[in-house]
């Protein structure tokens, strides 16, 4: 059975600054996602529609903004409303942490449309591009929440040769890093499935439509290894929020992609 490594969550200390790497994973995250949408803009699908590099700068700027403002206030919104009704001055205190995947995307999905509406280009246009470009810096997310300790995962049977104890957790119960599954799932597999898929020109919208559905998929299964919210637990069904918000992406994500192979999404 293993002990998580317990590292310093501050990268970097320079004086009164400190660099935390979970900032670091962020950074990582948007990086990532810059030098492969620059690729994908470059490729001959792309390039012919007018795609170039000071494009893929503007949309990564939108991308930003997206991520952070969706996360925060998907946090906001989904995990803890009631809290934040009544401290609302919490809700930008971002450093004390509250993000949420979920609230991200629809940050990021209002980003691209806002861009598209400015480009006048179709939105799933710009969201084939975006797609393939996501899950590594999903990956590198969970890497930062393993680093933090944070998001760890339910009982394990202390067999399990990966099994883990996060003290952070409060006690000394065996558990799956569910971050590191995450990170395998949600991020490298997802990042090779849509890479391949996407490697030839596919109909409008089925890139997006695929990354809904196996985000969607992937992260539902891996809710199964990770400790729901203690002040949530499970929900309905038993599944948690996480699961129960994966639901509308795995049904939308198969309905996009369906109707993209009719060709509903032309320009």
């Amino acid at each position: 059975m293993l002990i998580h490594p317990q590292f310093d969550p501050i990268a970097v200390s320079l004086g009164p600054l400190q660099v935390h790497w979970y900032g670091l994973t962020y950074l990582v995250a948007f990086t990532l996602f810059y030098l492969l949408a620059v690729r994908r803009a470059a490729s001959a699908h792309f390039a012919a529609r007018g795609w170039n590099r000071p494009m893929v700068e503007d949309l990564l700027f939108f991308g930003v903004l997206g991520v952070v403002l969706g996360g925060r206030l998907g946090y906001v919104l989904f995990y803890k409303p009631g809290h934040y009704l009544s401290h609302p001055a919490e809700i930008l205190a971002v450093w004390q942490g509250g993000m949420a995947f979920h609230g991200g995307l629809l940050g990021v999905i209002a980003a691209m449309a806002l861009y598209a509406r400015r480009q006048r280009r179709h939105f799933f246009e710009v969201a084939d591009l975006v797609a393939p470009c996501v899950p590594v810096g999903l990956a590198a997310g969970r890497i930062g929440n393993f680093i933090n300790g944070e998001l760890w995962g339910r009982a394990a049977d202390p067999s399990l040769p990966w099994a883990m104890v996060f003290p952070q957790s409060g006690t000394d119960v065996a558990r799956h890093p569910s971050q590191l599954y995450q990170f395998g799932l949600e991020g490298l597999l997802l990042f090779a499935l849509l890479w391949w898929y996407a490697r030839v020109p596919r109909p409008q919208g089925a890139v997006a439509g695929l990354f809904l559905l196996g985000y969607g998929l992937f992260r539902f299964i891996a809710e199964y290894f990770r400790e729901p919210d203690n002040f949530l637990g499970l929900l309905a069904l038993n599944m948690s929020m996480g699961q129960w918000l994966c639901v509308p992406m795995i049904v939308l994500g198969a309905l996009f992609w369906g109707m993209a192979k009719k060709d509903a999404f032309r320009s």
